[in-house]
């Protein structure tokens, strides 16, 4: 075989194709600083952004972790996921950020599919406090009602024929969260009296608005809308045009009456151990001294040990639902006023 012959010249270039479209664009419609740092910012301004609500998210011991499954965002996860938290706690539990609220990406198909990140809990909730009980916000809103409802924790003071009803607990009453409970006009006592309730979800910001729409506006100042979930006037003034109210007609005065009378109502004292817990016996009921004890709440609005009327019960259960709402009122003000006045009212009857 002989040497290799001399290369050939050069082809002509071929024609420049068309440019295709930037692979970064759809990241960078979530991902540029212009759309991450207003949401970061007004997340600063929020409870859940503050680290306020990680106190208790590594708690265990009970049979649901019923500390852990808002209070942190393993715990969250794990009941949205799992059914429940995990019952031996977290050893280095997350504080929420947006991982808890949101899943991570999908398919990242966002011609197809839509923007993911999308919220981990958007169906409707059943109530833990009364699981017959549903609410159904739609949507983002639902998302809400995962924590912002009572806890388990206590019994809803009801009739049983003894007339009777046992705090052992000075956090006696729905744990910070009856928002959704509120909003939906239910797990109140409704005591009977003068002023009548108003139906299930028949509130105005029940059926002509949400919890998104409500606490999350748009908003220039990242102290208020978006990720703080503070309301903005804007917002309000969309249906409120004359000025939004900061409370329920009258709600400062009723609550201030509502929580002297319940200072002022006489129980029964109960048995304490060496350790100041309360004593149960055989049955699971508290153990009367025969003495007295004044107060069903505290000035401090935590409840006392002891036995009182369960009519008593029901008000204090009432004063510490309206309390833990922090709406003063404007939730459910129907709702709101009937709660409180009724339970004024039994009292001083």
């Amino acid at each position: 075989m002989g040497p290799a012959g001399a290369d050939g010249l050069d082809g002509i270039d071929g024609i420049d194709g068309i440019d295709g479209s930037d692979g970064t664009a759809s990241c960078i419609s979530c991902h540029s600083n212009a759309n991450r740092e207003p949401i970061f910012a007004s997340f600063a301004f929020s409870a859940h952004g503050s680290g306020s609500v990680g106190f208790a998210e590594g708690r265990g011991g009970d049979p649901g972790n019923v500390c852990a499954q808002c209070h942190g965002e393993e715990g969250f996860l794990d009941v949205i996921l799992n059914g429940q938290a995990d019952t031996l706690g977290y050893a280095n539990p997350t504080t929420i950020f947006c991982t808890t609220c949101h899943s991570d990406h999908d398919t990242f198909d966002f011609e197809n599919d839509g923007q993911d990140y999308a919220l981990v809990n958007d169906y409707a909730q059943s109530l833990r406090l009364d699981p017959s009980i549903t609410i159904d916000f739609g949507g983002s809103s639902n998302n809400c009602i995962s924590c912002h409802q009572p806890r388990t924790s206590y019994v809803i003071p009801a009739e049983d024929g003894t007339g009777e009803y046992d705090v052992a607990t000075t956090r006696f009453g729905p744990h910070h969260g009856p928002q959704a409970s509120m909003l939906e006009g239910v797990l109140g006592v409704m005591i009977s009296g003068a002023e009548g309730y108003p139906a299930r979800a028949s509130a105005t910001h029940r059926t002509g608005s949400t919890c998104v729409k409500c606490h999350m506006g748009e908003s220039s100042d990242p102290s208020e809308g978006l990720h703080s979930w503070k309301p903005t006037s804007t917002v309000c003034m969309e249906c409120h045009t004359s000025g939004a109210p900061d409370e329920l007609g009258g709600y400062t005065t009723g609550m201030a009456t509502l929580k002297s009378l319940l200072e002022n109502v006489v129980g029964q004292e109960v048995v304490l151990d060496v350790e100041g817990d309360p004593v149960f016996d055989a049955g699971g009921n508290l153990i009367p001294t025969g003495g007295t004890v004044t107060g069903i709440i505290l000035a401090n609005d935590r409840s006392q040990y002891g036995i009182f009327t369960t009519i008593e019960a029901q008000a204090a259960w009432n004063y510490k639902t309206l309390l833990e709402d922090q709406s003063r009122g404007i939730h459910n003000p129907a709702y709101s006023r009937a709660l409180l006045l009724n339970s004024i009212e039994a009292l001083e009857n």
